[in-house]
């Protein structure tokens, strides 16, 4: 039939039809893999921002190393946050990313057991874990993803802690993760006089908008205030910033793309001059020569955008929590991927297949 004719073509010439698998497949990676990852971070610093029962947190002012990507800030900025007007409760928070059981690397959060309420977590079973005390909490995709329960013991680094309970929480980033002492935490990464966070709640009848701005008034060269009132702003700079960045590296994945279908294309219509020939004399319509040719490009674009949304994905999935990052995969991602794939396929089957249409058969014929 017509479409098992269009499914073959293709490869026929199997050096070619891989070559142009490969380069457009490479783009759709691209695509795929900034998607999740561009996401993964939006996600993140909302999670952030929401820094649970907290009216707001606070962070280092610079870009750094820390499971938050800003600098750690020395734990004495808690007192002197607590001072400030308005301020009810100043709870310090550290997070890091290290080994833990079986994993090399996961999420290890430290803060004091009489702030945990603002780390928006609720005990699903046990106790909540004492300061200073080598207990920890688990998360509940965490415990039921590697069969620990209250009562286990569990490795961090080189020191063994008690599982004293189970938490859940509504926070996507913490649900995997596990928590103790701050104090046990600055143990474990031999500093104990840094901090990831703050978390901060403000005194009832204030004004949290208020009290942030009277930090950042006088604190705001050291630290950066975050709170729901800004996040507007830095999301949508953010956004901004990411989906530019990635709409312009994706750009160049399409044109790249775009040229080696048309070139591969392109060789096959003129590999297939005599061929097309044949097929005008004994009566294919120029609308069935075009159609073919488009057909052709679509069959190895899409194949490429299978393929390259498969490896992108597991690629992300696999790779992103060794460095930090937590990717998140939407529909939306794969089907822009695919959407690109046949513009792509589209675009660049279209000239070949002019090409090929305004061949004479009689001049095709006699090509050799």
């Amino acid at each position: 039939s017509f479409l098992k004719f269009i499914l073959k073509n293709p490869f026929r010439r199997k050096n070619s039809a891989i070559l142009a698998i490969v380069g457009i497949a490479i783009g759709i990676i691209v695509i795929v893999s900034l998607g999740g990852i561009t996401d993964g971070l939006v996600n993140t610093f909302e999670d952030t921002i929401h820094a649970g029962g907290a009216d707001f947190s606070i962070s280092g002012k610079e870009t750094g190393d820390s499971a938050y990507g800003t600098n750690t800030i020395d734990s004495g900025w808690t007192e002197k946050i607590a001072n400030v007007s308005g301020v009810d409760e100043a709870y310090p928070i550290y997070v890091v990313l290290t080994s833990v059981g079986d994993d090399s690397m996961n999420t290890l959060i430290g803060i004091d057991a009489e702030g945990s309420e603002l780390a928006d977590i609720s005990m699903k079973e046990g106790k909540l874990f004492e300061n200073n005390a080598s207990e920890v909490i688990l998360g509940e995709i965490y415990a039921d993803d590697n069969d620990y329960s209250v009562g286990d013991n569990i490795k961090i680094k080189d020191e063994t802690f008690d599982v004293v309970g189970i938490y859940e929480t509504g926070d996507q980033n913490m649900a995997g993760g596990v928590f103790t002492s701050i104090s046990k935490v600055g143990e474990i990464m031999d500093d104990e006089d840094s901090i990831s966070n703050i978390y901060v709640k403000v005194e009832k009848g204030a004004d949290a908008q208020t009290v942030a701005d009277r930090i950042d008034d006088k604190y705001g060269d050291n630290i950066t205030t975050v709170t729901s009132v800004m996040e507007m702003t830095q999301m949508a700079n953010m956004l901004n910033m990411l989906q530019a960045s990635t709409w312009a590296i994706s750009l160049l994945a399409i044109v790249v793309g775009g040229l080696g279908i048309i070139n591969t294309m392109l060789m096959s219509v003129f590999e297939r001059t005599r061929e097309i020939g044949v097929l005008k004399a004994v009566g294919w319509s120029n609308k069935k020569i075009l159609t073919m040719i488009v057909g052709e490009s679509l069959v190895i674009t899409i194949v490429s955008a299978i393929i390259g949304s498969l490896i992108g994905f597991v690629a992300c999935t696999l790779l992103g929590p060794q460095i930090g990052i937590s990717p998140l995969f939407t529909p939306k991602i794969f089907i822009q991927a695919f959407a690109i794939a046949i513009i792509v396929g589209i675009i660049g089957g279209v000239y070949p297949a002019i090409k090929a249409v305004q061949l004479p058969p009689t001049e095709a014929l006699r090509y050799e």
